[in-house]
């Protein structure tokens, strides 16, 4: 009598590996839940059992044959989904430019003063100096002299003082007093605002100087 030992572990053995791939491709290719792919990979294991068991032969062995020890199947790994890619940043969008302010035109900085003194500037304004020489008492050299301290308009001796008039009665270098006694300010107030005086409308003739 055969011993049927081996045939037994032979069929046992075929029977789980095809349950293990019936499960496997029952997890992997047809989303089945872990309960319900063992489940069918059992049935299969079961069908596989009774087939092999009715129809198993055992091959004739050698009288030097050694049975090879039946090596269990791996259980198949289900594949694990490829992350999806990161989405690219987006390109920061480009700063607006701001326009450079426009330059500002700069007007002749006054010259520092002493007390007293009237207000002088570095240069005449746009335009050019006034025709000092309009105003009785002004000749072509104390012109000269005026524009040396930085007075070159009517309108800065129109706002001349009493005390800005001593000073530059005392300032004027060969000329001092002449301020006060031809009364500078009331003709530069007149000139600066646009009028003509008697010795202006000389001047302007060309009878003067």
């Amino acid at each position: 009598m055969k011993d049927t030992a081996p045939i037994s572990q032979g069929i046992i053995a075929v029977a789980a590996l095809f349950a293990i791939i019936a499960a496997g491709v029952a997890f992997v290719l047809y989303d089945y839940g872990l309960f319900g792919s063992a489940f069918i990979g059992g049935v299969v294991g079961v069908i596989a059992a009774i087939a092999l068991a009715l129809g198993w032969r055992e091959p004739a062995l050698g009288p030097n044959h050694a049975e090879a020890p039946v090596a269990k199947a791996a259980p198949v790994a289900a594949p694990t989904p490829a992350a999806a890619p990161a989405p690219e940043p987006a390109a920061p969008a480009p700063a607006a430019e701001v326009p450079a302010p426009a330059p500002v035109a700069e007007a002749p900085a006054p010259a520092s003063t002493a007390d007293d003194a009237p207000q002088f500037l570095s240069a005449a304004r746009d335009g050019g100096p006034d025709d000092l020489k309009q105003i009785k008492g002004v000749g072509p050299k104390l012109e000269k002299t005026l524009h040396g301290m930085g007075i070159f308009h009517f309108d800065q001796i129109a706002t001349w003082g009493p005390k800005e008039q001593a000073w530059i009665d005392d300032n004027l270098e060969g000329f001092k007093g002449r301020a006060t006694r031809d009364n500078w300010v009331e003709q530069a107030k007149t000139l600066a605002a646009g009028g003509e005086t008697e010795f202006s409308k000389k001047v302007d003739k060309g009878g003067v100087y």
